[in-house]
């Protein structure tokens, strides 16, 4: 079980990912924004498989090259830092996902790094995929 996640977040994600499964077309917001405390590293969650741990969402290394993929978030989890051994990867407890995931997208492949503030987001209102 991840402690990254508190329980409700990870319920969301795993709601959201059974409506993927099912088949409904929908792109949902993201739930969870995790980042890395050392580094550039920023994912923004919005779907879970509780079986694998595995989290799928718009992920971005750093690299100026953010993509919409899967990470396992026992990976994540197990990230700690060389000397401190405290973990290295945290979750943003401010962040509330406002606009569908395919909006954050789009803001990050034209500004080459995840972006959460309103005015980068806003004009990719009306081309998402919602």
């Amino acid at each position: 079980m991840s402690q990254m996640l508190p329980d409700n977040i990870r319920e969301i994600m795993i709601h959201n990912a059974f409506e993927s499964q099912e088949g409904i077309e929908k792109d949902h917001a993201p739930v969870v924004k995790l980042y890395s405390q050392y580094g550039k590293a920023i994912w923004l969650l919005s779907e879970l498989d509780p079986k694998n741990n595995i989290a799928y969402g718009l992920c971005d290394l750093g690299n100026e090259n953010p993509e919409i993929s899967y990470v396992s978030l026992t990976h994540l989890e197990s990230i700690k830092h060389a000397r401190l051994k405290v973990p290295m990867i945290e979750m943003d407890t401010k962040f509330e996902g406002q606009f569908p995931l395919s909006v954050y997208a789009a803001a990050a492949k034209k500004s080459r790094r995840i972006t959460d503030k309103n005015e980068d987001l806003t004009p990719f209102l009306n081309t998402s995929n919602q």
